[in-house]
């Protein structure tokens, strides 16, 4: 077991992130323990591609990745993961139906020959 205080944390996360794939990691705040970084293949889960598809998913549905972070955090292609994504009902774009037909009008101008 490792421990990190929070000012260590905040200057040189990636050390507690490598330290946590092999071991547990205790964040420490102000000498008190305030939360542990777990390694998501340390936690032995026989089944991890769903969970990682999982985790995908509910991060896209909040709003706090996009659909090509989505993708890399399960490990799948773009479009199997739009697929994913589209056949749960989960909207891709974010905006009102008026706005997306506004913006593909504008792409369709801006994909238009110029002459």
């Amino acid at each position: 077991m490792h421990s990190v205080n929070v000012r260590q944390l905040k200057s040189n996360p990636s050390v507690a992130l490598r330290a946590a794939k092999n071991d547990l990691v205790v964040v420490m705040n102000r000498d008190t323990p305030d939360a542990v970084l777990v390694g998501i293949e340390q936690l032995g889960i026989a089944d991890l591609p769903h969970v990682r598809s999982a985790l995908a998913v509910s991060l896209f549905r909040s709003g706090d990745i996009s659909a090509a972070t989505a993708a890399k955090v399960a490990q799948v292609p773009l479009a199997d993961m739009l697929g994913l994504l589209s056949g749960m009902g989960i909207p891709l774009y974010g905006g009102s139906p008026a706005d997306a037909v506004q913006e593909m009008e504008s792409g369709a101008q801006w994909l238009a020959p110029k002459s």
